[in-house]
């Protein structure tokens, strides 16, 4: 084996880059991991569209990742867009003018594609899954998907993502009184909408859970405990940015997504009856590359 694979996901918080090669054994080893911080969800949360300039931003992140992914040996790209992209206006515009000024076609994945995908990575690091929930929060959804082994049973996408949360509900830092009650009502009724829980273990994947995953446990420890995300989701609404980041050593960015990513996975964690969940290091990305090493997508050539 040993082919090297990237795949490149516009994300609704960041778009991201991973270049990896599978050895013999299927285990994937990273070449490159890189990632730009374009707040999609929350823009098109704000405006419903990508904005020219965004539109520009994007071409100019997906030009460097296409010459980094060619640089580091890849002989093809996967792209593909999930929530933000998916309910912008203008997504059949912006994709094109991706692909007329520098060849790359973009995959525009359905929510169970989404989940297919994060599946396939959580898999590498949980290597006797049995049933469980998988959730994967980003800037504008959030997956939950109910899991046997290497199948999903059902899943869903609930409008929770944090840029999403963070427009809805105008969060500010520090937050206002009104502010969280807004943006745990807007919680509270999605999940009224989910249903009843199941009582698995959760899995959790992508960029907000390992956020909070960092900003939680800088050792590695992977079980994030319930009663510490309510903790952080208190702590951080009273917090401005600056605090947040030297308090938990987080990026700037990330920083105001503790609180309604806390929030999020505390609700989820109460939804299934849980009083903890692991943490996933892989996710759509790496599921991603599993399936091009398969065959099973269809990847620009460099």
């Amino acid at each position: 084996m040993n082919q090297t694979y990237a795949a490149a996901d516009i994300g609704s918080n960041t778009v991201h880059l991973l270049v990896a090669r599978l050895d013999e054994k299927g285990r994937l080893h990273r070449i490159e991991n890189d990632s730009v911080w374009l707040s999609l969800g929350e823009i098109v949360s704000r405006l419903g569209e990508i904005p020219e300039t965004n539109v520009q931003e994007l071409v100019t992140t997906l030009k460097r990742f296409r010459d980094m992914a060619r640089d580091r040996g890849a002989e093809s790209i996967y792209v593909f867009a999930t929530e933000a992209v998916r309910r912008a206006v203008n997504h059949e515009a912006a994709l094109a003018k991706i692909e007329a000024q520098i060849g790359l076609l973009v995959d525009l994945i359905s929510p169970e594609r989404e989940s297919a995908l994060g599946l396939a990575g959580v898999l590498l690091d949980l290597p006797q899954p049995g049933q469980f929930v998988m959730a994967e929060t980003g800037g504008g959804s959030m997956q939950v998907a109910s899991c046997d082994g290497a199948d999903v049973i059902w899943s869903v996408s609930l409008p929770l993502g944090t840029g999403f949360l963070i427009d809805q509900a105008k969060i500010d830092q520090p937050c206002s009184p009104d502010q969280e009650a807004r943006v745990r009502q807007i919680i509270d009724e999605a999940f009224e909408a989910l249903g009843s829980g199941e009582s698995r273990p959760v899995v959790a994947c992508g960029g907000v859970s390992r956020g909070l995953w960092r900003a939680l446990h800088p050792d590695g420890e992977r079980t994030l405990h319930r009663e510490e995300l309510r903790f952080l989701a208190w702590d951080a609404a009273r917090l401005d940015v600056p605090t947040i980041v030297r308090r938990y050593s987080v990026k700037v960015k990330r920083a105001s997504t503790l609180f309604p990513g806390a929030l999020v996975y505390h609700k989820l964690l109460d939804w299934a009856g849980q009083q903890s969940m692991s943490v996933s290091e892989f996710g759509v990305r790496e599921g991603a590359v599993l399936q091009m090493a398969q065959g099973k997508v269809a990847a620009c050539r460099l």
